[in-house]
């Protein structure tokens, strides 16, 4: 069964046309993830053992300063800038957060939200998009909603799911109808699954 990861299905629905069919290839024939080509690892790692820690937010600052690529260099200190932005003077208090799978038309979608916080007591289930490129408006409507699908049956009722735009410390939640747009989900995993075997 092919697995994809939540950005890797939403790579695909955002394109039309040929575009499409050539992400799909291109997922198919990649090389399997190394950590070593994961440009925002070591941004997601901190964050994560920053909050588990309970640690002061200058340890992003901090390890900016550590950075060797030229890349991560230019790219790192407006996604600590843009997250101590959302942060602000909310208490941040970690939990773990919940992960599933979304399954149909024998594909297979990870949901591995990053991020477990309790915000001035308000559980948020937060996935990063630290991205250059300015969000869609279609990544702002499907990742909450494969995340409220997916996730819901393993958080507590008050939880919310929310995809966090890291540079601009914006935060946005879920906003469509999920019984609807569930329709679109699957008729792009059917899409997915038909051209699979002849790329």
């Amino acid at each position: 069964m092919p697995k994809l990861s939540l950005t890797d299905f939403i790579d695909v629905v955002s394109k039309s046309g040929s575009p499409k069919a050539t992400k799909v290839k291109q997922l198919k024939n990649r090389d399997a993830y190394s950590p070593a080509t994961d440009f925002y690892k070591p941004f997601r790692e901190a964050l994560i053992s920053l909050h588990r820690e309970g640690g002061d937010r200058k340890v992003l600052d901090s390890m900016v300063l550590k950075l060797s690529d030229a890349k991560k260099i230019t790219n790192y200190p407006d996604l600590v800038n843009g997250y101590k932005k959302w942060w602000g003077r909310k208490n941040l208090t970690w939990f773990t957060p919940p992960r599933g799978t979304y399954e149909n038309s024998g594909i297979e979608i990870g949901i591995n939200p990053e991020l477990g916080l309790e915000v001035d007591g308000k559980r948020l289930i937060v996935k990063l998009y630290n991205k250059a490129d300015p969000i869609t408006q279609f990544r702002i409507d499907m990742i909450p909603l494969l995340m409220e699908i997916v996730l819901r049956d393993k958080c507590q009722e008050s939880d919310a799911v929310a995809l966090l735009d890291v540079r601009k410390g914006k935060l946005h939640f879920l906003s469509v109808n999920i019984a609807t747009s569930k329709f679109a989900l699957d008729a792009e995993l059917a899409y997915v699954a038909s051209l699979w075997p002849h790329v």
